[in-house]
């Protein structure tokens, strides 16, 4: 008699367990005028979740604790441009083909871009731009949902950037931002990034200060933001979604610091992301880790983030986080005014709490 056959298991979790209802009206349009106002839901593992603002975070946090930011730097990457045929064309920046700083300082470097009409423009189109001489875009090979390779060549063209750029705010913003420093943390150093890593959006230098005085540490990691904060997860099984790679670096003093502390505090996805793929592969590289349960964190304990899109891969990531408690924390929100994305409130989540 032959042997039975092995039972195989698949995992059938669906997109669609984690969607929920986001009036329109919940999605903030425009920053406060101060940081650290924002809204802080504090969740303890218990039914009641405590709100408190984010300027609270120093009371909320241990001497000992270390909090570990993402410090990219938003680059102005979405440009408009004219065809040869007189038609407009978007891009979009979204990563170099080799090193950033590098892409930044050649006078010839590609990218990949997110193009539209991607279908209007054949390799080698050569784009322009009104008033702008120190900047020539062709475009090349066609990379897939919408991306291509694009051939930049500047002077310099950070400059050229910082002059014709305009700031990649996500489609769901409609309003104007007056002010464009406010889609950059405080302390965004390296550009780089197609969008900002947000929930560093609420902290300020006085917040940070504050927390040093309380022995509360400090440290630094870089993930670039790219293509998935983006793209909605087009398919209804999570194990045929493909994470799109993005560059990180981790500095081997962050990574002293995480040992010796006695919780690891992450501001944001992107930063725990990239400490977890350190813990993983290597202090620096390109990553496509998909963080969602069950799945083993070994660097962070709690988790300062923003309220994420249904269906996004960021809420798978806060799902393996916490639980399904996700849903009780997202509902007392909804039902007590949070703000929600990119401009609105925070929750300070502990995964070690039952």
């Amino acid at each position: 008699m032959a042997p039975p056959m092995p039972t195989l298991h698949f995992d059938m979790t669906t997109i669609s367990e984690f969607d929920y209802e986001l009036p329109p009206e919940r999605i903030a349009q425009t920053p406060l005028v101060e940081r650290s106002a924002s809204k802080l839901l504090v969740d303890r593992g218990t039914s009641s979740p405590e709100h408190q603002q984010v300027d609270d975070l120093a009371d909320l946090l241990d001497p000992g604790d270390l909090v570990v930011v993402n410090d990219t730097r938003v680059l102005a990457a979405r440009i408009f441009t004219t065809r040869p045929t007189g038609g407009v064309t978007e891009l979009l920046l979204l990563e170099p083909d080799g090193p950033a700083p590098v892409a930044l300082a050649a006078e010839r470097s590609e990218w990949v871009a997110l193009v539209k009409p991607s279908k209007k423009v054949a390799p080698g189109t050569e784009l322009t731009i009104d008033g702008e001489a120190d900047l020539a875009i062709t475009v090349g090979e066609d990379l897939g949902e919408g991306r291509r390779r694009v051939l930049l060549e500047s002077t310099n063209l950070e400059a050229a950037l910082e002059r014709i750029g305009n700031m990649p705010l996500p489609p769901y913003i409609t309003e104007t931002l007056d002010d464009p420093n406010r889609y950059q943390t405080v302390y965004a150093d390296q550009p780089g990034s197609a969008a900002a890593p947000t929930a560093g959006l609420h902290l300020t230098d006085d917040l940070i200060s504050r927390l040093a005085a309380k022995d509360i540490g400090f440290a630094r990691v870089e993930l670039v933001v790219g293509l998935d904060t983006f793209r909605p997860v087009m398919v209804d099984h999570l194990d045929d979604h493909h994470m799109h790679s993005e560059r990180y670096r981790v500095p081997e003093e962050t990574m002293a610091k995480v040992a010796e502390a006695d919780r690891v505090v992450a501001v944001g996805t992107t930063s725990v992301r990239a400490l977890e793929s350190a813990a993983r592969s290597g202090l620096t590289g390109a990553t496509e880790l998909f963080i969602r349960s069950p799945f083993d964190f070994r660097t962070v304990d709690l988790l300062l983030t923003n309220f994420h899109m249904p269906k996004s891969t960021l809420l798978v990531m806060i799902d393996a986080f916490v639980g399904p408690r996700w849903r009780t924390l997202y509902d007392e929100a909804l039902a007590t005014d949070y703000r929600f994305l990119s401009f609105g409130d925070a929750m300070l989540l502990d995964r070690h709490a039952s």
